[in-house]
């Protein structure tokens, strides 16, 4: 019946049937552990990596305007008859663990283009700019033929890396006006950015944003772009007025070139992969150890009775885990 259920789903997602999609999204989002099956059933028969794809992460200061920008490079990508998918992630909050969810309504001419699919999501508790089933979502998304996937991360931080991890190109919006920005701003992202861009460049910011690029141009200068024989472009635009917006594509477009002759597009997603696994054999460790009835109870039992113990809580951590890793060596 799962079966089944699996292979209907993938024809509908290879017709690019919109609810579909959106089901099998939900489906590798899931924590229930019956669906965690059913999504790595699914994940194992849909088709491999399209390189033919371009995957683009747009990071930026909160009020930077990414949505906007998001939604005009959106329109001008579909002049080349491109069909274009984003994944908007929104912040969750630590103390109610509820998301706004507003990106498709702030994008809602791009939403309702038949050529363009918007799926907002949680971030949940992860620290990396994206949720954690956002790897996923694009293997879904290239097997429904979108061959352009953007990212709207979360916001700045050296947290937004793990963006970069799983995607071919990692832009950065800024607003006009360096200042405070360019010293506040975390350098490890600026070291990761592959393009720059200021937004917002009209009416009377339009001086403070030609400031602004030759701060960042200035800035860069110290630093070694992470793509070799490529100088990191600083551009301006105005997402609400729609200029330079084409300039921006045009800039993506010659990086995503660059990578393909080089040959560091299909190093940079083997690399990927490497790294992609690292963290989900992390993530299995953890599930396992969260879903260990003993292993849970003796914490319990132990956080109960910690002011009374005399040794101290690394020596107590360690402890369980060798009591973990032994009672697996015995069920073997």
């Amino acid at each position: 019946m799962i079966q089944q259920a699996i292979t209907d789903l993938i024809k509908k997602i290879k017709s690019q049937d919109r609810k579909a999609i959106a089901n099998a999204i939900t489906l590798v989002e899931s924590k229930k552990r019956e669906d965690r099956k059913t999504a790595e059933l699914l994940l194992n028969q849909l088709s491999k990596s399209n390189n033919k794809s371009i995957r683009i992460a747009i990071s930026g200061p909160p009020g930077a305007g990414k949505s906007t920008f998001i939604e005009a490079l959106g329109f001008e990508i579909l002049k080349e008859n491109r069909n274009i998918a984003v994944l908007a992630i929104d912040p969750t909050s630590s103390l109610t663990g509820g998301s706004i969810l507003g990106d498709k309504t702030r994008m809602e001419k791009l939403s309702r283009n038949e050529n363009a699919f918007i799926r907002p999501s949680p971030s949940g508790m992860n620290l990396g700019g994206v949720n954690r089933s956002t790897r996923e979502s694009m293997v879904i998304l290239e097997s429904a033929g979108f061959d352009t996937i953007l990212i709207e991360t979360v916001g700045v931080g050296q947290a937004e890396t793990e963006a970069f991890e799983m995607t071919d190109i990692f832009l950065v919006l800024l607003n006009p006006g360096a200042g405070d920005e360019l010293q506040g701003i975390k350098r490890g992202i600026i070291e990761l950015s592959d393009i720059l861009v200021v937004n917002k460049s009209d009416g009377d910011l339009e001086a403070t944003s030609r400031s602004t690029v030759l701060d960042y141009k200035n800035a860069l200068k110290l630093l070694k772009p992470r793509i070799n024989d490529w100088k990191v472009p600083v551009l301006s635009c105005s997402a609400l007025e729609l200029k330079n917006i084409d300039q921006c594509w045009i800039t993506l477009s010659e990086l995503r070139k660059h990578l393909e002759k080089t040959g560091q597009l299909i190093t940079n997603r083997e690399k990927q992969k490497k790294l992609w696994l690292d963290k989900l054999t992390k993530e299995k460790l953890i599930e396992q150890i969260e879903n260990d009835e003993d292993f849970q109870n003796e914490l319990e039992m132990i956080k109960e009775t910690l002011s009374d113990k005399s040794k101290s809580v690394k020596t107590e951590a360690s402890n369980m885990i060798e009591n973990f890793l032994n009672k697996l060596r015995r069920q073997k």
